[in-house]
């Protein structure tokens, strides 16, 4: 009987045992110059978006968009982030509002290309211009032909801003600027970071 009890009392403390080592890895954490946590997954735009600052740090975060343009009734399209990385992709992200004053749908974002209808109202249309090695560039798809960009699905309610993101194939490294354009938005230059 001595056992049992014995190996129940031990049993009772590794609770408590596990708290506070919890709680103290949960200290340890706050208090800084140790690892860094493991990245969030970089499917997402924020995950994206908080890898594209390096050292340097994300220039979103430290002096607003790289560029804003406004057009199509009220439309206000900001690009925050244009990272090129390692896999010869360029991942450009922004924000796009709607103050038109209506519901907005994207449908003339989604680019003229038949394959591109099926993409619905989106941001498919939107191309990159390499002024420097005279090239164009279109958001690249996967094999059913769905592009690697955001699709607005249900649209965008007057006064409702959402993320949006577009992965096109990288340009040079010399090339440090491209012009980004969308629908009928005026054409915007934006700075390229390495990621």
């Amino acid at each position: 009987m001595r056992e049992a009890e014995i190996d129940v009392k031990r049993w009772s403390l590794l609770p408590s045992a596990a708290l506070v080592s919890a709680a103290v890895m949960g200290v340890a954490g706050c208090a800084g110059g140790g690892d860094d946590p493991e990245p969030p997954s970089t499917n997402s735009p924020s995950a994206r978006q908080s890898q594209s600052g390096g050292e340097a740090g994300d220039a979103s975060e430290q002096s607003g968009p790289l560029v804003e343009v406004k057009g199509e009734g009220g439309i206000v399209l900001k690009v925050t982030s244009a990272v090129r990385d390692d896999g010869g992709f360029l991942t450009v992200e922004g924000e796009v509002t709607n103050n038109t004053g209506k519901g907005w749908t994207a449908a003339n974002w989604r680019g003229d290309e038949k394959e591109l209808v099926k993409n619905g109202g989106s941001i498919a249309g939107a191309t990159l211009v390499d002024d420097k090695e005279r090239k164009k560039y279109l958001i690249l798809r996967d094999t059913e032909g769905r592009c690697l960009c955001t699709r607005f699905t249900g649209g965008l309610l007057s006064g409702d801003t959402t993320e949006w993101f577009a992965q096109f194939p990288a340009p040079p490294l010399e090339s440090e600027t491209v012009s980004f354009q969308v629908g009928s938005m005026p054409p915007a230059t934006i700075q390229i970071s390495e990621g």
